[in-house]
C-alpha cells in the first residue's frame, strides 16, 4: 500500500497518534493537524495529553512539512471561515472548549488566554466537571449561525457518562469572543430508551456527533453510538432554537448507520445532493470495534445508508484475527475537494501496537467519488470474508 505519511511514530515511544483534520485554504494549499494520546505522549500541567501538530503541503498532498505544534490544543478541527484559518476543539483531554485563529494559513496563531481572546467554555481541573470532550468532527455554517458538535463527560465515565451538546455563534460575529457563543442543554443519554430486542448493552452511551444540516433545512446531531456488542447503530439529536435546545426522541431517534460504533464525519454533496460519510462498517459476527476497513457510504435522507466502496483494507498478509488486533484506518477527516475527496487518516499500519494505537497520519484521495454514488461496488463481499488482501484504492 502506498501511504503519503504526514508523521510516522515509533511505537517504542508508547505515543500514538490521533484526531486528524484537514482543509484547503483559498490560495490552495493544505493545512492538516493532529493530536497526541497514549502513555508516553507530552502531558501539561494537569498531566493531561494536550499537543497538536500543524502541517502545511504546497503540492496538493504530495509532500508535507510540520510547520508548529500548538499546547493545550486536542480533539480540534480545523476550518475556514471569512479568510481565516480556525481550529476549535478542547484544551487538554476532557478540558476547556477553545478557538484560535490564524491569519498567515497556520503558520502562527492566536492564544485562547481569556474569553475575549478564544476561551469559549471552562472545564473542571482534570476530571472535574464540566469535561468537555470531542473529536475533529464537522463545523457547519448553516441559517447564519456556526455550529459544532461537543459533549460533557460527567460523571468522566467513558461510553455511559457523556452528555451531548452543541455550541453555535452569529456567523458575522468575533469568533474568538466567548460572549458571541451559547451552548445548548447537555442530554445525557438514557437506558431506558433502548428497545428491548437489543438485549443488554455494555456502558452505552453516545459521543462525537455530526452537526448536519437535513435536506428540509432541520438541524441534526448524528452521534456515534456505543453499544457493545451491537454494531453500525447511530443516534439522531435534533437542534432547535437556534442551538439553544436539543432533543433525542427514541421512537425514531436510532438510524441503522454502517459504521455507527466508531467515530465518523458526515457532510453533503452539494452537486447530488446526497449525504456522505467514510466509515468503519462492522458485522454483529466480528468484532464490534473492526477498524481495518475504511468504506465510503452514502444516503439520500440521513436514514437509509448505501455502502458504496471499500477504500482502505489490510493488505500486509496478517491473518483475520491478527488484522483486527493491529490494523486500523480509523477517524478519517475529510473534505469534498471538486470531483473528488480528500482524507486524513488515524493509521494503525504495519507495525503498530494496536488497531487503536495509530503509529502513522496518512494523506489519501478519492478521484471521481460521484461515481461510486451513482453505480455502488458489492462491499459486502469484502466486508463477509476473511480475506484482507484487498490494497487501498
Amino acid at each position: 500500500m502506498n501511504l503519503t505519511e504526514l508523521r510516522y511514530e515509533d511505537p517504542e515511544t508508547k505515543t500514538y497518534l490521533g484526531s486528524p483534520s484537514l482543509v484547503r485554504l483559498a490560495n490552495g494549499d493544505l493545512v492538516a493537524s493532529h493530536d497526541y494520546f497514549g502513555q508516553g505522549c507530552p502531558r501539561n500541567h494537569e498531566n493531561e495529553e494536550h499537543l497538536t501538530s500543524i502541517y502545511r503541503s504546497t503540492d496538493d498532498g504530495a509532500t508535507w512539512q510540520n510547520v508548529t505544534h500548538l499546547s493545550n490544543c486536542y480533539w480540534s478541527s480545523l476550518f475556514v471561515h471569512c479568510g481565516a484559518l480556525y481550529i476549535l476543539g478542547t484544551t487538554q483531554q476532557y478540558g476547556s472548549i477553545v478557538i484560535r485563529r490564524s491569519d498567515d494559513g497556520g503558520m502562527s496563531w492566536t492564544n485562547p488566554a481569556d474569553r475575549k481572546n478564544g476561551l469559549l467554555f471552562r472545564g473542571g481541573y482534570y476530571h472535574d466537571p464540566p469535561n468537555y470532550h470531542c473529536s475533529s468532527v464537522p463545523v457547519l455554517t448553516s441559517h447564519g449561525r456556526i455550529y459544532r458538535a461537543f459533549e460533557d463527560c460527567d460523571p468522566c465515565t467513558w461510553g455511559s457518562g457523556f452528555r451531548a451538546a452543541v455550541i453555535s455563534a452569529d456567523e458575522n460575529a468575533d469568533l474568538l469572543d466567548a460572549s458571541n457563543w451559547k451552548m445548548s442543554n447537555k442530554l445525557s443519554f438514557k437506558r431506558e430508551w433502548i428497545p428491548s430486542e437489543w438485549g443488554e448493552l455494555v456502558d452505552p452511551g453516545w459521543l462525537e456527533g455530526n452537526v448536519v444540516e437535513a435536506a428540509d433545512g432541520s438541524l441534526l446531531n448524528i452521534m456515534r453510538f456505543h453499544c457493545d456488542p451491537l454494531a453500525n447503530m447511530a443516534a439522531m439529536l435534533r437542534i432547535e432554537d437556534e442551538g439553544e435546545r436539543l432533543s433525542f426522541d427514541p421512537q425514531d431517534g436510532f438510524i441503522d448507520f454502517p459504521g455507527g460504533m466508531t467515530k465518523f464525519t458526515i457532510r453533503r454533496d452539494p452537486v447530488t445532493g446526497l449525504f456522505v460519510a467514510l466509515v468503519n462498517p462492522a458485522e454483529s459476527y466480528t468484532a464490534v470495534y473492526r477498524r481495518n476497513v475504511l468504506a465510503l457510504s452514502f444516503s439520500p435522507d440521513l436514514r437509509h445508508w448505501t455502502l458504496a466502496k471499500i477504500l482502505l483494507s489490510d493488505d500486509t498478509g496478517l491473518s483475520s484475527e491478527d488484522s483486527l488486533l493491529f490494523t486500523g484506518f480509523q477517524y478519517v477527516d475529510w473534505q469534498l475537494d471538486g470531483a473528488n475527496i480528500i482524507y486524513l487518516c488515524r493509521t494503525s499500519y504495519e507495525g503498530a501496537h494496536t488497531f487503536h494505537d495509530s503509529n502513522r497520519m496518512t494523506f489519501h484521495r478519492l478521484p471521481d467519488f460521484r461515481r461510486f454514488l451513482e453505480h455502488p461496488e458489492d462491499c459486502e463481499a469484502t466486508l463477509s470474508s476473511q480475506d484482507y488482501g484487498v490494497s487501498a484504492r
